[in-house]
C-alpha cells in the first residue's frame, strides 16, 4: 500500500482478495452457531470477510476492536494473524460475561503475549488511558493492561444510536496511515411512536451518523463497499 496515492489507499484496500479463502474459518463457525443459540447479531459473513481483506492488505502494527461481543469477527482476524501477527491486538467488549468467552477465545490462540481483553464501557477505557498517559509523563504508573492511543486499524461495532459517537471517540486513536472500519447503520424506515425512546434513540443515532460523515468529509477519506446484508464503511486521515 505504500505505492499507492493517498487518495487511492481506499479504493485498493477494500477489494476482495482472491488469493485468500472464502470459507469461514473453523472456531469462527463454530462461535456463529453460539450467536444463533444466544440470540445475538453480528456482521454479516460478506462483511467480516472483506473487512479480513482489508486488514490482510493492511498489515497493522496495533489493531483494536470496540464491540469483539463473543468473538465471532474476532476469530476470523485471529485466523488472519496467525500468518501475520501484530505486536497489539486489543479487544473491547462492555459484558462481563462475554469477556470470558473471549478470554478462551483468545487462549484457544495462543494470543495472550500480544493480545488483550478490555471490559467496560470504551468512552470509559478511554478516557481512563488518557488519565493514564498523562500519569505516565509524571513518570509514576503500574503495568496494567489498557488502551493505546494510537492505532494502526480499529474496528467498530456498536448499537445504531451510539456508532456515530463512537466512532468520534475513536478516529483521533487512527495512527498516520491508519484506517476505522464500521458499518453504515440502518436507515430507519416508516412512522414510528415518539413516545417510543428506543425508536427515537435510533433515528437520532442516524442523523448524527449523518452529522458525522459531514464533518468528517473535510478531515478523513471515506469508502463505502455496500456488499451481502451489510456496507462496510472505511476512514482514512487526509
Amino acid at each position: 500500500m505504500s505505492d499507492v496515492k493517498r487518495e487511492d489507499v481506499l479504493p485498493a484496500l477494500l477489494v476482495a482478495d482472491d488469493q485468500r479463502s472464502r470459507d469461514e474459518p473453523e472456531i469462527a463457525a463454530n462461535i456463529s452457531t453460539q450467536l444463533e443459540h444466544m440470540g445475538l447479531h453480528t456482521w454479516s459473513i460478506s462483511v467480516i470477510r472483506r473487512l479480513r481483506d482489508a486488514i490482510g492488505r493492511l498489515s497493522p502494527t496495533s489493531v483494536l476492536e470496540i464491540g469483539a461481543s463473543i468473538g465471532h469477527r474476532s476469530a476470523w482476524l485471529f485466523d488472519l494473524f496467525t500468518n501475520q501477527q501484530p505486536k497489539k491486538f486489543d479487544l473491547v467488549e462492555q459484558g462481563a460475561k462475554f469477556g470470558v468467552i473471549l478470554f478462551r477465545l483468545q487462549s484457544r490462540y495462543e494470543a495472550a503475549p500480544w493480545s488483550n481483553i478490555l471490559v467496560g464501557e470504551f468512552s470509559t477505557l478511554l478516557a481512563e488511558a488518557k488519565a493514564w498517559s498523562m500519569t505516565m509523563k509524571s513518570g509514576v504508573g503500574t503495568g496494567e493492561k489498557r488502551l493505546d492511543l494510537s492505532y494502526d486499524a480499529i474496528i467498530v461495532d456498536d448499537q445504531p444510536e451510539k456508532v456515530a459517537s463512537t466512532i468520534s471517540e475513536s478516529l483521533p486513536l487512527l495512527s498516520q496511515n491508519g484506517v476505522l472500519f464500521t458499518v453504515e447503520p440502518p436507515t430507519p424506515t416508516g412512522d414510528y411512536d415518539e413516545l417510543d425512546e428506543s425508536e427515537q434513540a435510533k433515528v437520532d443515532g442516524f442523523n448524527d451518523w449523518i452529522k458525522l460523515i459531514e464533518t468528517t468529509n473535510s478531515t478523513h477519506y471515506m469508502a463505502f463497499v455496500p456488499l451481502f446484508e451489510g456496507t462496510l464503511v472505511a476512514f482514512f486521515k487526509r
